[in-house]
């Protein structure tokens, strides 16, 4: 079945022209005068196709009347001017086929509005309502772009694996992979005998990829991974998911400024993206989610990135007058409710913090001269707080392996990441950015998982 996508037919304004389109009805009303006015979306774009179907349709009377939304059709006929406001052109039928009903007493959507909670218990319904199409739709253009900005610049796309032995950020919480009988594990001196698993060692769902890229990157040059990861960390708040996609590039020959550079290069390409090719979408969230939607996007394009040390945000935040909930006191990691203060209050922009105490940041960062700090850095973002987080790496073999030994990692498990600093071994660099967290800052959405098509929560693997 050939159809024409209704985001071409509105932009098309062709005036007598032919066509064919298949869709789903969002509402539908009888007039007086024995026309049927149809509501039709196929999700291409947030706008709807206006369709009339007058009483000399062969199948009005028997199928037309019982159209309800939701239901299913092919429509075939001839584009005319629109005496409304909505849009410049509509489709008078000359043809209505009936593809899939949708029974009114059981199909949930026959509001106009729904509360977002409501909407998560039907995840494979919610694209059809216009804030999870347009969230589906902006969510493919910054997938897109975020392809674009780095094959632009001669990135190479690099697949990590999903099924890792490592922990990257060395926490712990990690969703583990077997396949044993979980009624009849096999146990050695009363430890489960991992010798016996698949892998023959303990595995789990990866965390992040940048390890491995980290290996690419001392290969290729410049590589970036998006991808899946997994965290098996029990928060069940709007800020955390336990499936969730990261974006991580990696760059050899590459020091901690030049990361910040294409950081700070890369959310504004994304952005500009955004406002170029979604302009719809965001009028929608503007007006519904969030009045700043599109201004928030337009001043980060045109905005400077102010830097400064972790010693100088501690500085700053300890001589305001703030009742935090976490007191702020050098050596503690800053909290989200610090990051929005620095952007929203002190420099009303984003900023870039770099150089924290080696103790709150992961074993793989290279350590600075003082013996005290890494070359670290968080890009935080008013709204948000810390929307990328990356570091120049150790690139010194004993350095790494004493960091390792301080933070309780095994160099005999990571023996492979040790060995690419003693064969060629060079400065590199790279950052880690949860693209969820990146398209709430763009949407407005406050909860995370209205961003992702399923959301994986605990207690939730189904919607």
């Amino acid at each position: 079945m050939r159809r024409e996508k209704i985001a071409a037919v509105l932009a098309s304004e062709k005036i007598g022209a032919k066509t064919t389109v298949m869709g789903w009805i969002k509402t539908k009303r009888e007039s007086k005068g024995g026309f049927s006015f149809i509501e039709l979306n196929d999700g291409s774009c947030l706008g709807n196709l206006q369709i009339i179907a007058d009483k000399g349709l062969p199948n009005y009377r028997e199928e037309i009347l019982r159209l309800q939304t939701g239901c299913s059709i092919c429509i075939s006929g001839t584009l005319v001017a629109s005496p409304g406001k909505k849009q410049k052109v509509e489709l008078r039928a000359e043809k209505i086929k009936v593809i899939g009903w949708a029974d009114p007493a059981r199909y949930p959507l026959q509001k106009k509005r729904h509360s977002f909670e409501f909407l998560r218990t039907i995840a494979h319904l919610r694209p059809r309502t216009n804030t999870f199409g347009a969230v589906a739709r902006v969510r493919n253009a910054m997938s897109f772009a975020v392809h674009a900005f780095f094959q632009e610049r001669g990135f190479i796309y690099v697949h990590t694996p999903i099924i890792t032995g490592s922990d990257c950020e060395g926490a712990g919480e990690t969703f583990k992979v077997t396949a044993f009988d979980l009624e009849s594990v096999p146990k050695k001196e009363g430890h489960v005998d991992f010798e016996k698993d698949f892998f023959g060692q303990p595995a789990n769902l990866t965390v992040s990829g940048q390890l491995e890229a980290e290996a690419y990157a001392l290969s290729m040059g410049d590589v970036y991974t998006f991808g899946p990861t997994f965290r098996a960390e029990n928060s069940n708040t709007p800020r955390h998911l336990a499936e969730f996609w990261m974006i991580e590039p990696e760059m050899a020959f590459c020091d901690l400024d030049g990361a910040i550079e294409l950081a700070e290069e890369f959310l504004k390409y994304i952005f500009r993206y955004v406002l170029e090719n979604c302009k719809e979408d965001m009028q929608f969230f503007t007006r519904f989610i969030d009045p700043g939607a599109i201004k928030n996007l337009e001043k980060l394009v045109s905005s400077h990135f102010e830097r400064i040390t972790y010693t100088e945000a501690v500085k700053i935040l300890s001589k305001m007058n703030e009742a935090f909930e976490f007191p702020v006191q050098w050596g503690s990691d800053i909290q989200a409710e610090h990051e929005r203060y620095l952007c929203e209050k002190v420099f009303r922009g984003p900023v870039v913090v770099t150089d924290y105490p080696k103790q709150i940041k992961p074993f793989y960062m290279k350590l600075n001269e003082d013996g005290k700090t890494v070359k670290a850095m968080d890009v935080l973002v008013p709204k948000i707080g810390e929307i990328i987080g990356g570091s120049q790496r150790e690139d010194d073999h004993d350095t790494l392996y004493n960091r390792m030994k301080e933070t309780n990692i095994s160099p005999e498990d990571y023996w492979w990441y040790l060995e690419l600093r003693e064969f060629g071994s060079a400065p590199h660099s790279g950052f880690g950015l949860g693209f969820e967290r990146l398209i709430q800052y763009v949407t407005g959405l406050s909860n995370i998982r209205d961003v992702i098509p399923f959301p994986r929560t605990p207690g939730n693997v189904n919607f």
